[in-house]
């Protein structure tokens, strides 16, 4: 990427996807290889990500797949070879968060730095410049002036080497600091670096004091709103992010459609506004819909932390889709509901999904199977009976005037389920002669150029007046390409007679001399050399929250000044308590029990300490403890027992190499990682 371009990129959890996100608008998207993904369940094969490729490079748009989950040494030659494979079908980029990626004899193709990369400071980001990452994904806890703070640490933007900084500006929002949780591992065995979070975020706990009082039942205190930052994209902009990254490997085609819709309208928009930025890939969208975030799954929205520390970011009564408000609840009857809504222009399908909090502030949903419209309601709304799907007596506690939302439109998925953008690059046509040959020349806008030739001789049209016209109507006929004609010129010394088919055949080649201009022009990223000789890590000491999995990374690190290297929390030496989860988020601020919001509070001033809390859900049992010169909150607890016996008896069966700094006598049988001092 170029300094001054704008880059959306938008997730694919397959290829089919994929490409509806280059058609919506996409300059980039990212996506699951067969393997080595952080999202374990988004795999796809290669030869499908090469069909994705294609279509992207139409547009030079590109796609980038990600080999983003820490490695065991068994791991690191399938993931070279893959490497390889990717490189060989176009792929542009590899996200990436194993160092020990580095080691070795990789494709010369771009890396990115993954998000589980943890990357929150200036000095790591220009440590993973100089070692060679073109782009680098931010935490999504930084602030406006902690982002801006990196992009000065990185350079001059047009600087040899600079790398790109890519910021997720719409999704799903993890608890935890990406890469710095292992709580799902901790309890369950499966690992988040490694793809297989169990989501303990998004369960409800109780909240306990010090004394052992209960301060919050059953409370999702560690999820999280979902991330939008529709608003902020100038200031992102501003502070240097130049790619804008949507959440969602998992989501469905219908969101990726709608999301990548929306923030294309919204960074076009700005691009007008800015004469020195540019997309990075090309064509205009087109829709056939209003893009709504919205009509999504959400659980609502927060800027996070982009302004700075807010108190309402979490989702703690529901982790669910609590959906848009659309009326009330009028009456429960033996075998349907009667609600009235607030807009008469409300429509409601068979099928569509609603929801509502019931006494105890519990979100119930409600399936509809059947509804009728019976006229108007009471306030100037509209009165609906609602037969839903589930017996009637599970909305027997909901009371008349309960607010009704609906967080599911069958008529949005139908809309969304067919064709919904087109993506066209504006094309110039010039059909001209030179001595009895027709010559026609195509130029696009990104100023390629295509040319076909047609020999003559020709006779003269029947009907002079309107041959120029009927020219025009042949060359117009682009449909089936990506193009759209911006300007079609008929410079002809005599209204030459055409037919039709001669027409077409000569548009048809003068369009594929163009294909071929612009994929011999598209530009092509190359891994950046690391700078020489190897710059020293920002520490010399790593700890368990290194995610040093293999030896490979051992090697990078010391290489880079490393002395003391600790394994990674799924090497399982980490027997004791430690830090499980390390978040922005803090607790005690969303419960109002931070001594600093206490600051200045006649009679409450110093009586607020930031004691432990208490989680509690089910037996697991983690201390919440508070950093409060960072304001930061770890989740503290141990590996289970369970977890240990359960990965020495996998250790048995299929013995498997891993990086353990410190020496083991491996059960009977068994072949354990190897050890190498790094003291």
């Amino acid at each position: 990427m170029l300094p001054h371009q704008i880059e959306l990129l938008s997730p694919a959890r397959d290829a089919d996807i994929g490409i509806e996100a280059v058609n919506h608008g996409a300059d980039a998207v990212y996506i699951g290889g067969p393997g080595f993904g952080a999202r374990a369940n988004a795999a796809n094969p290669v030869h499908d990500i090469e069909r994705l490729v294609r279509h992207a490079h139409r547009y030079h748009a590109r796609v980038f797949v990600t080999l983003n989950t820490i490695l065991r040494d068994d791991e690191l030659e399938p993931a070279r070879r893959l490497a390889w494979q990717l490189h060989a079908i176009g792929v542009d980029a590899l996200i990436v968060q194993d160092m020990g990626l580095l080691e070795l004899d990789l494709p010369p193709i771009e890396l990115h730095a993954s998000t589980q990369c943890d990357i929150r400071t200036p000095a790591k980001a220009r440590f993973l410049q100089d070692v060679g990452f073109s782009q680098i994904v931010l935490a999504r806890e930084l602030s406006l002036p902690q982002i801006a703070a990196i992009d000065q640490a990185l350079g001059p933007r047009d600087a040899p080497g600079r790398a790109v900084l890519e910021y997720f500006i719409h999704g799903a929002l993890c608890v935890a600091y990406s890469g710095q949780c292992y709580i799902s591992h901790a309890t369950t065995g499966r690992s988040a670096n490694r793809g297989d979070c169990s989501q303990a975020c998004r369960l409800p706990w109780d909240v306990l004091d010090g004394q052992g009082r209960l301060i919050a039942r059953d409370k999702h205190v560690l999820s999280m709103k979902d991330n939008n930052q529709s608003a902020n994209l100038r200031a992102l902009i501003d502070a240097g992010v130049r790619s804008f990254k949507i959440e969602g490997r998992y989501k469905d085609m219908a969101y990726v459609k709608n999301i990548t819709a929306h923030y294309r309208r919204l960074l076009d928009a700005i691009l007008e506004e800015r004469p020195d930025l540019a997309p990075s890939s090309s064509g205009r969208c087109t829709y056939t819909f209003t893009p709504d975030p919205g009509q999504n799954f959400n659980r609502d929205f927060t800027d996070y932390f982009t302004h700075g520390r807010q108190i309402d970011i979490g989702a703690f009564d529901s982790p669910k889709n609590p959906g848009r408000p659309i009326g009330w609840l009028v009456r429960v009857a033996a075998d349907h509901l009667e609600i009235e809504t607030d807009d008469p222009h409300t429509e409601l399908l068979n099928g569509d999904g609603l929801c509502c909090f019931d006494a105890r502030n519990q979100l119930l949903g409600l399936q509809t199977n059947r509804v009728q419209r019976l006229g108007p309601g009471s306030a100037g709304g509209v009165r609906w009976r609602i037969e839903p799907k589930d017996p009637i007596d599970t909305y027997r506690s909901l009371r008349r005037g309960t607010v009704v939302n609906r967080n599911r439109s069958v008529a949005w998925e139908r809309l969304l389920a067919r064709p919904s953008a087109e993506r066209r690059i504006d094309l110039w046509l010039r059909l001209h002669a030179d001595g009895d040959t027709l010559v026609l020349t195509a130029t696009d806008a990104d100023g390629f150029r295509g040319e076909a030739t047609l020999p003559g001789p020709w006779g003269l049209a029947q009907d002079p007046q309107s041959q120029p016209q009927r020219l025009r109507q042949g060359l117009d006929r682009l449909g089936e390409t990506i193009f759209a004609a911006a300007d079609i010129t008929i410079d002809l010394p005599a209204p030459w007679f055409v037919p039709a088919s001669r027409l077409n055949a000569l548009r048809r080649a003068a369009l594929d001399n163009l294909m071929a201009a612009r994929e011999g022009g598209r530009p092509r990223g190359q891994r950046r050399p690391e700078v020489q000789p190897p710059v020293p890590y920002p520490d010399d000491v790593l700890t368990y929250l290194g995610n040093v999995y293999n030896h490979k990374a051992r090697d990078f690190y010391a290489r880079h000044g490393v002395r003391v290297i600790d394994a990674a929390f799924e090497s399982h030496e980490e027997r004791g308590e430690v830090s499980l989860m390390i978040t922005k988020h803090c607790v005690r601020y969303s419960l109002s029990l931070c001594p600093k919001q206490a600051k200045g509070v006649t009679g409450v001033q110093g009586t607020v300490r930031a004691e432990p809390l208490t989680i509690v859900q089910g037996d697991q049992r983690f201390t919440l403890r508070f950093d409060c010169k960072p304001c930061e909150m770890h989740v503290i607890g141990r590996l289970q027992p369970h977890v240990v016996r359960q990965a020495q008896r996998m250790q048995q069966e299929q013995p498997l190499r891993f990086y353990q700094r410190r020496p083991v006598n491996p059960p009977s049988g068994a072949r354990c990682g190897t050890s190498a001092s790094t003291d």
